[in-house]
């Protein structure tokens, strides 16, 4: 053999047959990654949002939170913070999703981090940088309201499938709680009109408003009592002692204009907002008055909005019992519809302790709805929310919508 033969055939290294066939096959296993990460498109929801999750036809809320947000962004300070934390309701279809720890469906607690060695998205870059830190307040929304058939009477016992919800035009990304709350913990403030105008009828409402906190109030709750006329007067701070909270009805005296928008504002700024609680709880101001204003420099809209800022339902009783209605009682309903809360028009002196009755029965025959909206924003913003009864019989009384978090300083 010549020798240019024999340099063609060196021999070569033979390939072990175990590492071609992995070659060959490493194609079609790219396949189901990038499947995997292609974005679902969001179902049409319109009516049933709250299916319950017997019902074969509606998604669960890992499933929600799955087609909403398409794949895993890049954390950023604006992203909306839902990766962070778990979907309440585990989805059996998903291998990657994180196992949910017994309570999982708790607000997650302020400064709290997604764990170190949560699964990222298939061919997601590495990211080095320090998972977003989740506030409770920033992703969680609070919704307490009220539904009443077209006498008045107090509806009890439906379910979340019972109603549709919209937050800022689209439907919740998870729905995290929904009860019938009759002992929810309540803070409640009795605001009097202590102006010249309601002098006759002063001692009436005192004897009404004292009669409605020995009533209403139960070992968890909280009241205070102020009155009102150019200045705001807090005869007693938040206490659950009756006793206390009857001298400080009795210690206030009628006499001065009336600057009830500037009250308002500033009792939900300094009362209702700085609260801090570890659990739900139902805020309420009960407002005695004939909703007359002379002296405000706050207008009407702004005491409103610290309202929703504070998550405060405003309760109104009118104190004009003349036979028509006047401005001061359009006033009164304003404040009241756009709060989730109701205002009443007595027609003689007794039925002011009838409105406070009223209010007693209405605050224990409430619905708790906790969810999660979609797509929420830190920037302080104001959300609406379109809640309704599937039953056209039903109307449901909500607050108007809220102001989204401003990040922190």
């Amino acid at each position: 053999m010549t020798a240019p033969n024999r340099m063609n055939q060196v021999p070569r290294p033979k390939v072990p047959a175990s590492l071609l066939s992995a070659l060959l096959l490493l194609p079609l296993a790219a396949t189901p990654l990038q499947a995997q990460t292609a974005p679902t498109q969001r179902p049409n929801w319109l009516h049933r949002l709250f299916a319950s999750s017997g019902d074969s036809g509606a998604s669960s809320s890992a499933e929600i939170a799955q087609t909403t947000s398409g794949p895993a962004p890049t954390p950023s300070a604006t992203a909306p913070p839902t990766s962070a934390t778990p979907a309440p309701a585990a989805t059996p279809q998903s291998a990657t999703t994180p196992a949910q720890a017994p309570g999982a469906q708790a607000p997650t607690p302020a400064g709290q981090t997604a764990a170190p060695n949560t699964p990222q998205a298939p061919n997601s870059p590495q990211i080095d940088e320090p998972v977003t830190t989740l506030q409770v307040q920033v992703n969680e929304v609070n919704l307490i309201f009220t539904v009443i058939d077209k006498h008045g009477k107090f509806i009890t016992g439906l379910k979340r499938e019972n109603f549709g919800l919209l937050d800022d035009g689209r439907p919740p990304l998870a729905v995290l709680r929904f009860t019938q709350q009759t002992n929810l913990p309540l803070r409640v403030g009795i605001m009097l009109d202590t102006s010249s105008s309601i002098r006759q009828r002063f001692q009436f409402e005192q004897d009404s408003a004292v009669e409605f906190l020995l009533q209403i109030l139960h070992r968890d709750d909280r009241a205070f009592v102020e009155g009102f006329d150019i200045e705001t007067d807090v005869s007693q701070g938040f206490t659950n002692n009756v006793d206390l909270l009857n001298q400080g009805i009795r210690k206030l005296r009628p006499g001065g204009g009336t600057a009830l928008f500037d009250a308002l504002y500033k009792t939900c700024k300094d009362q209702m907002l700085p609260l801090q609680e570890t659990g739900a709880v139902r805020r309420a101001l009960i407002l005695v008055s004939d909703g007359d204003d002379n002296y405000s420099r706050v207008q009407e809209s702004d005491a409103i909005k610290m309202c929703q800022r504070a998550d405060t339902i405003v309760y109104t009783i009118s104190t004009n019992i003349s036979p028509s209605k006047d401005k001061g009682d359009d006033v009164l309903k304003a404040i009241s519809d756009a709060t989730g809360g109701q205002a009443f028009y007595p027609v003689k002196l007794e039925d002011v302790a009838v409105g406070f009755r009223n209010i007693e029965e209405e605050l224990r025959s409430q619905y708790h709805l906790v969810y999660r909206p979609t797509d929420l924003k830190m920037d302080g913003s104001f959300r609406t929310i379109y809640l309704q009864a599937n039953d056209p019989r039903y109307k449901v009384r909500a607050q108007k919508g809220y102001f989204s978090p401003r990040p922190p300083q």
